[in-house]
């Protein structure tokens, strides 16, 4: 069975052939350092996250790169508004935003490369252009020029008179046409500057993500991603300056993660319902806000409430308990066997397969977790019959869950931290309380532990805590 991914650039699924496997080249859009990342930057990020966990599940090595923009218009102009460096601004806001991501459990990428640290390859791509003749000089800035490019157009699927009819100059810009886009700008009063063949100035926008991934990764990158966004103008200019620089594809394959909509309704500053993940992360788990967004197909679109927080959480607590419920039962499990052990395999060979098929099948991670919680239904009528259960089937299912925590990480498999002498001590007095069935000293403790923050459960296999 074969990985399939769809590509944008095709519209279609295609079986997915890295350039060199088991090696795979995954460059990722990062954010622009200016503000704070809101819901919606998150789904990008936990979804490619999720895909580049389960390229290694399935054994490719994956080389993970995204990089930061930390010079462009926004960063110059918030970094004036608040009467700081561009560079102070930056710094402040790569922390943010690797401190959210990192509770949204979004491991760091093998290369982060920031476009103020890469002039010199910028300035080379540059120059390349302007010498193949994809380029010219106006005025001091430099432009891509796109009738040079037939294909322009492409990933967004569209010709260049429909481009055309949308398109528009912007002030001060001086290009011959209005799909033209600017490679290096001309430096102007209070911006930073670096010098270069046409005097000072900085990049444009688009230019870096070519000259990055083309520095760290001197073949045709495997995958290219980012949010639905990008697509154009940011991802198209990408291909048609690598192509004039180098004459090869920028990506064998293009993935674009979905609109994520806020209550039904665009996310938007006019709209006021812009909602970062620093203030998400006050009100919510971060493993629930994880879990929503990776509760549907990474393309389709994705509506944010809530109330769909509050279904994420069920969900995924319906998933913690199992896990919880399962580590239980295999410290008393033996070596029994019988036909409800025969079924309870079963599900979880057929589970390995179907889970394996929804991943490979363009990483739908929505029928993925409809897998995972059939088998946790099946493990659960499992445990709720009484033991003897048996000690080597949980724990295939255990590393079962393991495995897939590794690409998900939506569940603590790990040890419970330790009580205090006190309240370990009180729980031990209610167990004693119970088996004398002195229910109402049972009760009180219960109640004085709930006080404190300590929520109890009786299960058969002994009683159990948690943090309220």
């Amino acid at each position: 069975m074969a990985v399939k991914i769809y590509n944008t650039l095709s519209r279609s699924r295609e079986e997915f052939k890295p350039g060199d496997p088991p090696e795979v080249s995954f460059y990722v859009c990062g954010p622009t350092v200016y503000d704070y990342i809101h819901i919606g930057n998150a789904r990008v990020f936990v979804v490619f996250d999720v895909i580049r966990r389960y390229l290694n599940y399935r054994g490719y090595r994956v080389k993970y790169i995204q990089n930061y923009t930390d010079i462009d218009d926004k960063m110059i102009n918030r970094a004036n508004e608040q009467g700081v460096s561009v560079n102070e601004l930056a710094d402040r806001f790569i922390k943010a935003y690797e401190e959210d991501v990192a509770a949204l459990r979004v491991r760091p990428a093998d290369v982060k490369p920031k476009a103020t640290e890469h002039i010199p390859q910028i300035i080379e791509l540059v120059e390349k252009l302007l010498a193949n003749g994809y380029a010219y000089i106006s005025d001091g800035d430099v432009y891509y020029d796109t009738s040079s490019y037939p294909q322009y157009g492409q990933l967004a699927h569209q010709n260049q008179d429909d481009l055309l009819a949308g398109a528009r100059v912007e002030p001060g810009e001086k290009k011959k046409s209005p799909l033209d886009f600017v490679l290096w700008k001309q430096k102007k009063e209070g911006e930073p500057a670096w010098q270069s063949p046409w005097g000072e100035g900085r990049p444009g926008w688009h230019i870096e993500c070519s000259a990055m991934s083309g520095h760290y990764l001197d073949d045709i990158l495997d995958i290219h991603a980012g949010g639905a966004d990008l697509i154009f103008p940011h991802h198209e200019n990408e291909i048609a300056q690598t192509w004039g620089a180098e004459q090869k594809p920028l990506a064998r394959y293009w993935l674009h993660a979905g609109y994520l909509n806020i209550e039904e309704q665009k996310m938007s500053k006019s709209l006021g319902n812009v909602l970062t993940v620093r203030n998400l992360l006050e009100e919510h788990d971060p493993l629930d806000l994880r879990f929503l967004l990776l509760s549907a197909h990474y393309r389709s679109p994705l509506n944010f409430s809530a109330e769909l927080v509050a279904q994420s959480r069920s969900g995924r607590m319906r998933l913690q308990e199992a896990v919880t419920n399962l580590l239980d039962a295999t410290k008393v499990a033996v070596d029994a066997s019988g036909d409800k052990e025969e079924k309870l395999r079963a599900d979880l060979e057929e589970t390995k397969e179907r889970f394996v098929e929804a991943m490979d099948d363009d990483f739908n991670t929505a029928d993925a977790l409809g897998v995972i919680f059939d088998l946790v239904r099946s493990l659960n009528k499992y445990i709720k019959e009484a033991p003897p259960y048996n000690r080597l089937l949980l724990e295939e299912v255990l590393q079962f869950f393991r495995e897939i925590n590794e690409i998900f990480e939506l569940i603590d498999l790990a040890s419970p931290e330790a009580l205090d002498d006190e309240l370990e001590d009180m729980i031990k007095r209610r167990e004693k309380a119970r088996a004398e069935k002195d229910f109402a000293t049972a009760d009180q403790i219960r109640d004085d532990l709930l006080a404190r923050g300590i929520v109890l459960e009786d299960t058969p296999h002994g009683t159990r805590w948690k943090r309220k």
